[in-house]
């Protein structure tokens, strides 16, 4: 009887409607990978086979088969916001058990953990406390306590000193103290040049770093003194240079050490912070006979920052930005990829555990091993076209339409039979 062949066709093509209309509900949504329905047709056998003669029974669907191919990226402009560009998954925790997603609307919980809508959270590598990444994978979170402060501890100074300066006309006295009563500083008679630039103890507290430059009676000779916050610290130190202007090899590196400085607070008191020592290197600076310049100043220490903002690199390196112009890596996302990305089984809210059809997840860096790169601040679309959608919309419809068409016929034909007298 053609009624339950045609009644196969009519389940297989309501099938085939179902997966269309999912496809066409999730057109928007992020991450979402299309599905197709496969069928197969349907034949009655014996032990002997199937006859040559025989006619089939039907049709029936045998897999509904996931499309991953890339969607459209978007720009939205949140950095947490990550889509995938190439192949390849995100891997969260739920409660300790992997799930697998190309869906990258990520943001924070109340515990700086990075979670998606369902609140699983995001796995990458480590980074140890000075932000090199290890290979531990853990459940990756940003940090919002401060970071830590960090003293000066070399100073670089590049200078021009001029070569046609005299030696001042008063000699240089000291030690001074701006915290004196009344306060002694130096005369702007005692000196040729100076320059100053803003360092840190170790409590991030920041002090002023004086540098005072006097010719000396002899060619070519020049001597430092250091000060800090007005105070006298070091000095003098003397710098010779040579004919050419420059400080002689032998004599490299050119550095004013300060050792034992006590840091102060505005009253002048010891403010709390250990004893530090530091370097000034000067040994880039010259002596030619142009005006002085301070070509560049630079030092190694730094405030305690809060948090400022963070970024996401191609490679999955996650960067947080501090308000005290420090960066440091939290670590990176891990990727994962499957020999049959097809066999993964959808658990909803786009995203897929492994099974054993799909073998097991082959984790990685992004960008290495064959694994796609990570934008920042976008997002993958669905990979969903629209059109394509409605036109097999049609067929499908026209196919239900066709095996009904079929169950009438024979109810025709079963009719006429029983009619014959």
């Amino acid at each position: 009887m053609a009624f339950d062949t045609a009644i196969s066709g009519i389940k297989a093509s309501t099938a085939d409607l179902n997966i269309i209309g999912n496809n066409v509900a999730n057109s928007s949504t992020t991450g979402f990978k299309s599905s197709r329905g496969e069928f197969s047709d349907i034949y009655a056998t014996s032990s002997l086979g199937v006859g040559s003669e025989s006619v089939g029974k039907g049709v029936r669907l045998t897999d509904v088969a996931q499309q991953f191919e890339q969607g459209n990226i978007s720009l939205t402009g949140s950095a947490l916001d990550l889509a995938i560009n190439g192949n390849g998954f995100f891997v969260l925790s739920d409660a300790g058990a992997p799930a697998y997603t190309r869906a990258g609307n990520f943001s924070l919980d109340q515990n700086g953990f990075v979670v998606d809508n369902q609140g699983r959270r995001l796995m990458a590598f480590e980074a140890d406390p000075t932000g090199l990444i290890t290979g531990a994978v853990s459940e990756l979170q940003i940090s919002t306590t401060l970071i830590n402060p960090a003293p000066t501890a070399l100073v670089d100074m590049t200078l021009n000193l001029d070569a046609r300066d005299t030696v001042p006309t008063t000699a240089w006295g000291g030690p001074y103290n701006a915290f004196a009563s009344p306060p002694t500083v130096p005369s702007p008679d005692m000196y040729n040049n100076t320059t100053s630039m803003t360092i840190y103890d170790g409590l991030g507290n920041p002090h002023l770093l004086s540098t005072y430059y006097v010719k000396t009676a002899t060619p070519n000779q020049w001597q430092v003194h250091t000060l800090i916050d007005g105070v006298t610290v070091g000095g003098p130190d003397t710098l010779a240079f040579n004919s050419n202007g420059q400080f002689p090899t032998a004599s490299l590196p050119v550095q004013v050490n300060i050792a034992g400085w006590t840091p102060l607070d505005a009253s002048g008191s010891a403010n709390g912070a250990a004893a530090q020592a530091f370097t000034v290197d000067l040994s880039p600076s010259t002596q030619y006979g142009a005006d002085f310049g301070v070509l560049s100043l630079a030092q190694d220490g730094y405030p305690a920052g809060q948090l400022g903002g963070i970024d996401v690199a191609d490679n999955g390196t996650v960067e947080a930005f501090f308000n005290n112009g420090q960066s440091l890596a939290l670590g990176q996302v891990v990727m994962a990829n499957f020999a049959n990305t097809q066999g993964l089984q959808p658990i909803g809210d786009t995203s897929w555990v492994e099974t054993f059809n799909s073998g097991a997840p082959l984790v990685g860096a992004p960008g290495s091993s064959g694994l796609g790169v990570i934008q920042s601040g976008a997002l993958e679309d669905s990979n969903v076209e629209l059109t394509e959608q409605l036109v097999k919309m049609i067929v499908a419809q026209r196919n239900f339409q066709a095996n009904a068409q079929v169950i009438q016929t024979e109810d025709a034909i079963t009719q006429t039979v029983i009619n014959l007298r």
